[in-house]
């Protein structure tokens, strides 16, 4: 049953239908249980392995420098959207394969404003940490596992009393 229909426009000048519907299949969480380390070299890395590279987008970055300079916007628009799509793609595989195969997801609560105004804030703005946790969030609530954000503060430390 389609419950509202929207239609919009991108930044290219594309349009697009978005259709929500009332009822949708629900996913089925697996059985294990990980946690991910967010950072900037690899996006993501969960405990099992797995790693989400983002770095992907920076082979798009000559092109988009060339087309800066010769101050063309219609391609500039276009590289920006090819990067930022192919960002969400690699977000959304990596996300729904941690979903499917686990009960439990765990993820370090880091703020990226504080790091923002560094050195690192381009590698962070490209990792897209808030997009990846939005989206655990919401396949989780889907799918009906559990998600947690906890303090990174002291976890790499070993317990003096139990090890």
């Amino acid at each position: 049953n389609i419950n509202t229909c929207e239609l919009v426009q991108d930044a290219r000048g594309r349009w697009y239908a978005c259709i929500t519907v009332k009822e949708f299949p629900k996913t089925k969480c697996g059985t294990g249980q990980v946690g991910i380390d967010l950072g900037c070299k690899d996006s993501a890395v969960s405990s099992d392995g797995d790693v989400l590279t983002t770095k992907l987008t920076h082979q798009y970055a000559e092109k988009l420098a060339i087309a800066q300079r010769a101050k063309n916007k219609k391609r500039v628009k276009a590289i920006h959207a090819k990067i930022k799509n192919t960002r969400q793609d690699l977000i959304h595989k990596f996300t729904s394969k941690l979903v499917k195969a686990n009960s439990l997801i765990v993820v370090g609560k880091i703020k990226s404003n504080s790091f923002t105004s560094s050195k690192l804030a381009k590698s962070v703005y490209d990792a897209g940490w808030f997009e990846i946790k939005r989206q655990l969030d919401y396949k989780c609530k889907h799918a009906g596992c559990h998600y947690i954000e906890v303090n990174e503060a002291y976890s790499t430390q070993t317990c003096s009393c139990c090890g």
